[in-house]
């Protein structure tokens, strides 16, 4: 009796050992099996987010691009990232700038161009072309006004700079800054800048006629002038933001570090503000082609591909803010 309780026992123990032992099992391998199915879900999403870079484009049937300036950075990312070329030549590229590629996509010598908004100048060449022009937002961009890295004041309002760059406020102490007479550079009418100073800044109020040495051909000069200790101390310039800091920086950084953007509104601008719409000098550049171009059109096809996840993060890549 004794020998048969002893092997009954064992037997118990036996199944109760094995029980334990197939549960420890079954669970080790479910959990297995979720974890696979967790990073086989994971990997899907990164491959599903993942961005091609295929070629989608060669140089033959890349659309011709026109550029401002400041756009040329992104224009020439795109085609190398678009085609797969790694150097394109500067005569595939000809770039000219904001007006005359204006004028170039009106005479239908361009297809595409990326650019500030057009001017009313541009408006009514294009009319009297009978040319309708499609205006595309491609990238964020802010219209900043910038001073000599010397000049106490950090921030103006909106209001203050409409009464400077109408000739009411004349001296920067009347914006909290020393007793100098304020020196307010311009652009040329049809740049890209000066038509974001009138259409932005001034709106409604008018701009006042600069004397003709405040009158500048480039954002290079103006920027290099308000840099000058011995001339540009008193002086003020605007431009966009990628020109004034990203661009700026690669051209001649001893130059740009000797301006400072200003706040405008209490907002300075940066790259966080621009995307978040906070800073209220807020504009774009944009994709500009003619309204009559075919739907199916590798223009339209490049417009897409620019609007696209990987056209917007070729964008970010190169320093610009992207609309999407």
């Amino acid at each position: 009796m004794k020998k048969f309780l002893k092997i009954m026992i064992a037997l118990i123990f036996i199944v109760v050992i094995t029980f334990v032992c197939y549960e420890i099992y079954r669970i080790f391998v479910n959990s297995n099996i979720h974890e696979n199915d967790n990073n086989l879900s994971k990997n899907q999403v990164i491959e599903e987010e993942s961005i091609s870079t295929d070629p989608i484009f060669n140089l033959n049937n890349y659309p011709k691009v026109d550029a401002s300036l400041a756009t040329q950075p992104l224009t020439t990312a795109l085609i190398k990232n678009f085609t797969g070329e790694k150097e394109i030549s500067e005569e595939r590229l000809d770039y000219t700038n904001t007006h005359p590629g204006y004028i170039r996509l009106i005479d239908g010598e361009v297809d595409l161009i990326v650019v500030t908004e057009p001017s009313q100048e541009e408006l009514e060449y294009a009319k009297s072309n009978n040319v309708e022009l499609e205006v595309i937002p491609v990238v964020r961009e802010g219209f900043v006004f910038y001073v000599n890295e010397s000049n106490p004041v950090d921030n103006l309002s909106l209001e203050q700079i409409q009464d400077i760059y109408s000739g009411k406020i004349t001296n920067w102490s009347e914006v909290g800054g020393n007793n100098e007479e304020i020196r307010a550079f311009q652009r040329p009418e049809n740049s890209g800048s000066q038509t974001g100073m009138l259409s932005l800044v001034m709106k409604d109020k008018k701009l006042m006629a600069p004397p003709k040495e405040d009158l500048v051909d480039s954002m290079f000069a103006i920027i290099n002038l308000v840099s000058d200790y011995d001339n540009g101390v008193n002086s003020i310039g605007y431009s966009y933001y990628y020109y004034a800091t990203t661009m700026f920086e690669t051209i001649d950084k001893s130059i740009s570090d000797r301006i400072k953007l200003l706040s405008v509104n209490g907002i300075y601008p940066n790259n966080e503000t621009i995307k978040k719409e906070e800073y209220p000098l807020e504009t774009a550049y944009y994709i500009v082609i003619r309204k009559d171009e075919p739907e199916n059109s590798n223009t339209r096809k490049l417009v897409d591909a620019m609007l696209s996840k990987r056209g917007q993060a070729v964008a970010e890549e190169v320093g610009y803010v992207g609309v999407k």
